[in-house]
């Protein structure tokens, strides 16, 4: 299963670059995130007023296709977030949205992505052996699947300069425990901007 994983995520990663070689990337972001375990669109308002679990993302993009009020575009995304008492995670994804554009400085955006989470436990691990005692595991984490959906809303800063958003995603990590809790969503907030890269 793990190196079906792995495989699955690099064949997507050459896949994306492959496509990507046409388009130069248009804007890099930074994000401050937040995240709880909860259904989709469950304890929401939980994200601003309970326990904070940081976190960051770095990304880069693309526009596959630009009009005066849409946009078709393509994202790239590197984070990492620390979910106290359950795990760290390092994900690695790529996401295809849209884009619609109003009020000259106003956006609202829609995105549907997934690729690869490393997840390392928090905690030590220790394994039963057979003649009744315990033995520490090592605790390099394990490769998961994730998937995500997330709505945005950005205010541009200057008409051609730096964007303001606020982000909010629903991922799901799979498989997180094969025997009880096979997927486990979560909500994430999201606040960032985005710096605009000129073309040359």
């Amino acid at each position: 299963m793990k190196r079906n994983l792995i495989l699955l995520t690099l064949c997507l990663c050459c896949f994306l670059n492959a496509l990507a070689q046409k388009h130069k990337p248009d804007h890099f972001s930074i994000t401050f995130t937040t995240l709880h375990t909860a259904f989709p669109f469950g304890r929401f308002s939980k994200l601003f007023t309970k326990e904070f679990h940081p976190g960051f993302e770095i990304g880069t993009g693309f526009n596959w296709k630009t009009k005066a009020k849409h946009d078709w575009f393509q994202t790239f995304e590197f984070g990492y977030s620390y979910h106290r008492f359950v795990q760290h995670s390092l994900a690695l994804y790529s996401e295809a949205g849209y884009r619609y554009k109003f009020l000259k400085k106003f956006s609202a955006e829609a995105k549907l992505g997934g690729g690869y989470l490393h997840a390392v436990p928090v905690g030590k691990i220790f394994k039963l052996k057979d003649d009744g005692t315990y033995e520490k595991k090592s605790n390099l984490g394990r490769p998961q699947a994730m998937a995500g959906f997330s709505l945005c809303v950005s205010k541009k800063i200057s008409i051609s300069g730096p964007a303001i958003f606020l982000e909010y995603q629903q991922r799901i990590q799979l498989p997180f425990i094969k025997s009880y809790v096979p997927l486990l969503p979560s909500n994430m907030l999201m606040v960032g901007v985005t710096i605009p890269v000129k073309s040359k």
